[in-house]
C-alpha cells in the first residue's frame, strides 16, 4: 500500500472506532466514513466582500438548496440582526423563518441552524437564545450554536502589532451550561464552535463526564495568518486538537475563517484523519470569490479524491446521533 493511501485509510479506522453508527461487523472490512458538509452561508459578510454571498430570505433559500444539492448535510445561515455591538442580544426568528421555510418545504431533510448574539453586559444568556428556542418549537432548526469559551478577536496591524480594537466574542461557563442543557430540553444538537484550545477542553469536559447532548458537532475554527486569536491551520495544529479528543465519540470537522479552506490543506488533512469540512462564504476569503455552491463541490470532489463519499443529512442524523425535532 502506498503511503498516501495508507494515511487516507488508516486515520478513518481510527474514526470507525471513536462510535462511528457506520462501524463493520466482525469479519467485514471496515466501510468508510462519508463526509458531512456544512455550508456556513453568509455569516458578517457583506456583498463588498463577495457580491456572490446570500443577504435577504430569499437568496438564503435558494442558496441553501443549491448547496444541498450539491452534498451539503447541514445549513448554517444568519440573518442581519448582528453577532457583535448590537444594542441588545436578542435576534428576531422571523427572517431565519422566511429564509428556511421554503428550504424544508422542498427538503425536509435539511438539517438547518442559525447564530446568536455574543454576550456583555448589554444582554444575558436568556435573552440570546430567546430566538434559538422559538426556532426548535417552530421545528425549523436542529442545531443550537454553543460558543464554550470567550475570545479577542484581532488582527495585526500593518506595523506587526495587534490593533487596538475592542471585538470580545463572550460565552461564559454559565452560559453554555445553559444552552447545552437547552440543547438537551429541546432535542437540539450542540453546534460547537472552537475558536481557542480552551473552547475544546470544555466540549472534552461534557463529553467525558457523559453530559453532553446527543447530536453534538464540534468545528475547529482555524485562524488566518493575520489573526490574533486561535491556532493556525497546519497540521500540528490539527494533531493537537485531535490528541484533546482522544478516548471520546467528538465527531468533528474544521473550517477556515478569514481563509481559504482548500489552499490553506486543512480541508484534505481532515478529509485523510476521518474528519469533515465546513465551508462557505461566511468564513472563505481570499483571491478567489465563489459562491457557496461552487465551493460545497469543491469539498465534494476533495472527498471522492480520498476515497470518501459525502453524507446525506439523514446518514448525518445518525452519525451524529441528532435527535428528531418533537414535531416529527
Amino acid at each position: 500500500m502506498k503511503r498516501r493511501d495508507f494515511l487516507a485509510l488508516a486515520p478513518v479506522s481510527a474514526a470507525l472506532r471513536l462510535g462511528s453508527p457506520f462501524q463493520a461487523r466482525a469479519g467485514q472490512a471496515a466501510p468508510v466514513i462519508p463526509v458531512i458538509i456544512e455550508a456556513a452561508l453568509n455569516g458578517g459578510t457583506a456583498k463588498s466582500r463577495n457580491p456572490n454571498v446570500p443577504r435577504v430570505p430569499a437568496e438564503i433559500a435558494d442558496d441553501a438548496l443549491r448547496c444541498l444539492a450539491a452534498g451539503a448535510a447541514i445549513v448554517h445561515s444568519h440573518t442581519d440582526d448582528p453577532v457583535m455591538g448590537g444594542k441588545t442580544g436578542r435576534h428576531d426568528p422571523a427572517p431565519y423563518l422566511e429564509a428556511w421555510k421554503p428550504v424544508l418545504a422542498k427538503r425536509p431533510d435539511a438539517l438547518l441552524y442559525g447564530t446568536m448574539a455574543g454576550g456583555g453586559p448589554h444582554t444575558n444568556i436568556e435573552e440570546r437564545s430567546s430566538h434559538v428556542l422559538a426556532l426548535a418549537q417552530a421545528g425549523v432548526a436542529r442545531f443550537a450554536v454553543i460558543d464554550t469559551g470567550t475570545t479577542n478577536f484581532g488582527r495585526l496591524a500593518a506595523d506587526g502589532l495587534p490593533e487596538p480594537v475592542d471585538a470580545v466574542y463572550q460565552t461564559t461557563a454559565k452560559d453554555s451550561s445553559y444552552m447545552l442543557a437547552l440543547c438537551e430540553r429541546s432535542r437540539l444538537g450542540p453546534s460547537i464552535a472552537v475558536y481557542e484550545p480552551g473552547f475544546l477542553r470544555i466540549a472534552v469536559a461534557y463529553a467525558r463526564a457523559g453530559r453532553m447532548p446527543p447530536g453534538a458537532f464540534v468545528k475547529f475554527f482555524f485562524s488566518a495568518p493575520n489573526a490574533t486569536w486561535g491556532l493556525p491551520p497546519t497540521l500540528a495544529s490539527l494533531n493537537a486538537y485531535l490528541e484533546m479528543i482522544k478516548g471520546t465519540t467528538i465527531t468533528w470537522a474544521v473550517a477556515a475563517v478569514d481563509g481559504d479552506v482548500f489552499e490553506s490543506g486543512i480541508a484534505r488533512l481532515a478529509l485523510e484523519r476521518g474528519g469533515h469540512v465546513r465551508v462557505g462564504l461566511e468564513d472563505h476569503l481570499g483571491r478567489r470569490k465563489p459562491g457557496n455552491e461552487v465551493l460545497v463541490r469543491e469539498v465534494a470532489a476533495l472527498a471522492k479524491s480520498v476515497g470518501r463519499p459525502l453524507a446525506t443529512c439523514d446518514q448525518a442524523v445518525a452519525m451524529i446521533k441528532l435527535p428528531r425535532p418533537r414535531t416529527q
